[in-house]
This record gives structure tokens, sequence and C-alpha cells, in this order.
């Protein structure tokens, strides 16, 4: 009637061990390694590369936000249906400085992803849509923000 041996917690408290008594995986990569690091995080480091070439040149950028957004707000308010059939999906954008806040450029990570398929030509377009926007911004043609601009070089 008495079991000698208590039962088991069958709770879902922490595994310290896997069922054959190997212990727990480890990480699958370790967070030195690039397999560790997000999509997300290597196009925002492609961003912060293009504009520090950018600001060596053009120190009044130093006061302007660059932002990274996933995906461009839908055209035309909430009716997602058809938003974008007429006009083409914004790769980037530009907001002039207000007295509330700092110009920004933006760049729409998911369609510059789309549109490329290595990481070299992705750093080429972004560097690429960088400058168009700065070029807007700053009231300029884009081959004087960047002489190279078009050209298909992307180094420095």
């Amino acid at each position: 009637m008495d079991s000698p041996v208590p039962p088991s917690p069958t709770g879902p408290g922490p595994r310290r061990r896997d069922r054959h008594g190997r212990g727990m995986r480890g990480p699958v990569a370790p967070p030195q390694v690039p397999l560790s690091v997000s999509r997300a995080a290597v196009f925002g480091d492609l961003v912060q590369d293009s504009v520090e070439r950018l600001e060596r040149r053009w120190p009044q950028l130093a006061e302007v936000d660059f932002l990274v957004l996933d995906v461009p707000p839908a055209a035309g308010g909430g009716d997602d249906s058809g938003a974008w059939a007429d006009e083409s999906v914004p790769l980037g954008g530009v907001t002039a400085a207000t007295s509330a806040h700092p110009a920004r450029i933006v760049v729409y990570r998911r369609p510059v992803e789309i549109r490329t398929k290595s990481r070299d030509e992705r750093a080429l377009f972004v560097h690429e849509i960088i400058v168009e926007q700065v070029a807007e911004l700053l009231g300029l043609a884009p081959e004087s923000v960047d002489p190279r601009y078009g050209g298909g070089d992307g180094q420095d």
C-alpha cells in the first residue's frame, strides 16, 4: 500500500537533463558566430555603415535620425486590399525636421531584401537608397551627395 519511493514531480518545472540522460542541448551557435545574428540586425549594420560613410562627407547628417522599419505603412488607410495596387512599394522615405523632432530618413527592410539576392548587392542597394533620401533632404542631386552613386563600387 505505502510506496517507499516518492512519486516523481510531473509538473512544468525546469528540466535539468534530457530523457536519455546526456544533458540538455546547448545553443546551435555561439553568439560570436554570424549564424546567430538576425537578418534585421545585419540589415541595420548595412544602414549604419552607409550612414557612417556619408557622415564623413556631410557632418550635418549627425543630426538626422536614420530608422529601419520592416515594411512601409499601408497606403490609403485601413483597407489593406490592394493598398499598393496602383503604385510601387517605397524602399525608403524622408521627413523634414520640425520643432518637435529632427529630420528622419527611413529605410524599409523587407522590400529591399526581396529585391536583392546577395549581401553585397543588398549593401550597394541600401547605400543607393540612403544617398537618394539624403539628396532629397538636402535638396541636392544624388551624384553630389556621393560621387560614386550608381557606379557599382560599394567601397569607400
